[in-house]
């Protein structure tokens, strides 16, 4: 990707003042965004007001209907500066995040920040807790933000070297569960691709989704994990009708490396799998880069390519 030059760069600084939303999401792409001008970003995305996606793209025409992002993705952003990196995102066409951390700022102040961008908040990875009486807490938190989902984002390699790990995994997902339940929210569980390793005669995915209550404990499901580890998302989704209900999307690069790749990069078919996904329950997706070399830029490319599908 071209890199501006600084003589482009002092020029794009100065059309921020009042750049129309094409222009918003050329500067992220070109990866300026990611330096000093988030701040001007930020203040044209709040004077801006009206939802930031390509002009010449109507809603109709946006088959998607709304584009999701994990903040996993852009947590060294977020770390420098939120309110930059939040506007950012809106900029980008983002509407829905999936929250990794809160960054010491309470709910009332995120729940402001997030209405002034027009983005709303349904889903929340939070870590699994030393004992079950720590869910209260993340419960309790989720609430106040009002996320409705609560997905159990990845499990430590010290707890997951039997098959009796995984059983004891499930038990306390069905805990979560219930818990979640009775505080008026929904719960889930994200995979990598460990989880589709074999294991004493299965593997640790089959155990969770057979020995956890399917109404109750659902599923998002990482497409690029799935992949790298040579399963058909489709073919789960099939398996299990009603259960995978949010999902991660990254591109995966060719085999055998794989490496994770900003949408529509990779060989990943996602426009068939979200448009098949979403008559089998799918409700919310997630583009999400484990490491990307230039966060609020990879989140852009991936938004941009998922307003075609």
């Amino acid at each position: 990707m071209r890199r501006l030059t600084e003589t482009e760069t002092s020029v794009d600084a100065d059309a921020v003042s009042s750049p129309s939303r094409r222009r918003i999401l050329q500067l992220l792409v070109a990866g300026v965004a990611g330096g000093a001008l988030i701040p001007r970003l930020a203040a044209a995305a709040r004077e801006g007001g009206d939802r930031p996606h390509d002009e010449n793209v109507g809603d109709d025409r946006r088959r998607i209907g709304r584009i999701g992002l994990q903040l996993y993705t852009v947590r060294r952003a977020l770390a420098k500066d939120v309110e930059g990196t939040i506007a950012a995102i809106a900029a980008a066409g983002i509407t829905e995040l999936e929250f990794a951390g809160y960054y010491e700022k309470d709910a009332a102040w995120w729940k402001a920040l997030l209405k002034r961008h027009g983005l709303s908040a349904p889903s929340a990875h939070m870590p699994l807790p030393s004992t079950d009486e720590g869910w209260k807490a993340q419960f309790d938190m989720a609430n106040a933000m009002g996320h409705r989902w609560v997905i159990m984002p990845y499990l430590d390699a010290s707890q997951r070297k039997t098959a009796d790990d995984w059983k004891r995994l499930s038990a306390r997902l069905n805990t979560a569960a219930g818990m979640a339940k009775a505080s008026g929210l929904k719960f889930g569980y994200h995979n990598h691709d460990f989880e589709f390793a074999a294991l004493d005669g299965t593997t640790g995915y089959d155990i969770i989704t057979s020995q956890t209550d399917a109404s109750m404990v659902k599923l998002e499901l990482d497409l690029y994990w799935a992949v790298k580890a040579g399963q058909d998302p489709l073919a789960l989704m099939a398996r299990m009708p009603g259960r995978v209900t949010c999902c991660h999307v990254k591109d995966a690069g060719p085999a055998p490396l794989r490496a994770i790749m900003d949408v529509g990069a990779g060989t990943i078919d996602f426009k068939t799998i979200l448009a098949k996904g979403r008559t089998m329950g799918l409700e919310h997706w997630f583009i999400e880069h484990d490491e990307p070399k230039d966060p609020l830029a990879s989140i852009a490319a991936s938004a941009k390519a998922m307003m075609a599908f």
